[in-house]
């Protein structure tokens, strides 16, 4: 019963990170101000949530401070790179750019976490990477055609960024998810929040009532209220079977994008997806026969 319910928690937070590129697409505000605005409000809310439930920080904290701060910069500097890539290209190819983290990470493990890789990991990233030839829109439209090559620049960017924060969450040790989460928001909201009112003009017209509620949902509903139930989640899952649920992330998000956006779902972005999906799932997939290349 405690599976099937971290289960259905899981999913319900998935659909909701899967739909936040169609609301970002609907405010007319700068991406630094929309992701100061959703550091802001999600820390609010997380600080209440554990509050009201009488929740502390954990001690480790303190050791890993400035590591979970830097992390928590980049993750502010990953939100204003994706939010970029909303703008330049369709939100299914942003979104599957963005995916492209899992293999970074990947690429990056054996440099910096001394892990080794594996001839599964290899084929998985290659096929990814190809599967990023597709979305890109380079096989059937050249470098002029297709998704913005600019979006497609930021969903790597990104991706790239978020690969970073993963790194260093895993450098991180044993802290609470949720507590590394709470200052990583904070970290994320105590610099986007000057860095946007000194480089951003944003005049009060640009705050329509539609702005503020779209700006409150992100914040809410996106950050808060979803990570909250993620984080409740995984505490009764399996670590494999939470990494593999979390890509309906990117299936929702696909899916809205042709259904409400009416974006254009081509061949390309098709065998794209499932080549990066599809990688990144069976990469996360545990092998005891797996070739190890040193």
């Amino acid at each position: 019963m405690k599976v099937e319910s971290g289960i259905i928690k899981l999913s319900a937070a998935m659909l909701i990170f899967g739909s936040i590129g169609i609301f970002v697409r609907y405010i007319s505000l700068p991406s630094g101000a929309v992701a100061a605005a959703r550091g802001v409000i999600g820390t609010l809310f997380l600080t209440v949530l554990a509050a009201a439930k009488r929740r502390h920080l954990s001690h480790e904290i303190k050791s890993k401070l400035p590591l979970l701060c830097i992390s928590g910069v980049c993750i502010g500097v990953n939100w204003i790179l994706l939010f970029e890539a909303y703008r330049y290209t369709t939100v299914a190819a942003a979104t599957l750019c963005y995916y492209m983290a899992p293999v970074l990470v990947i690429a990056a493990s054996p440099l910096i976490l001394k892990e080794r890789l594996t001839l599964r990991k290899i084929v998985c990233g290659l096929a990814a990477v190809l599967g990023m030839v597709f979305v890109s829109g380079i096989l059937s439209d050249g470098l002029n055609g297709g998704s913005d090559m600019r979006g497609i620049a930021f969903g790597l960017s990104a991706a790239a960024v978020y690969a970073s924060v993963v790194l260093m969450n895993k450098r991180a040790g044993d802290i609470p998810a949720f507590d590394m989460t709470v200052v990583q928001l904070g970290s994320a909201a105590v610099v986007l929040v000057p860095y946007t009112l000194l480089t951003e003009d944003i005049s009060s017209e640009m705050l329509s009532i539609k702005t503020v509620l779209l700006l409150l949902a992100v914040g809410i509903i996106h950050t808060g209220f979803a990570y909250a139930l993620y984080f409740s989640a995984i505490k009764e899952l399996k670590a494999q079977t939470a990494a593999i649920f979390s890509y309906l992330d990117p299936l929702v998000a696909v899916l809205l994008s042709a259904l409400l956006l009416k974006e254009n779902m081509g061949v390309d972005i098709i065998i794209g997806g499932v080549l990066i999906i599809g990688s990144a799932v069976i990469s996360e997939l545990s092998s005891k026969k797996e070739i190890e290349i040193n």
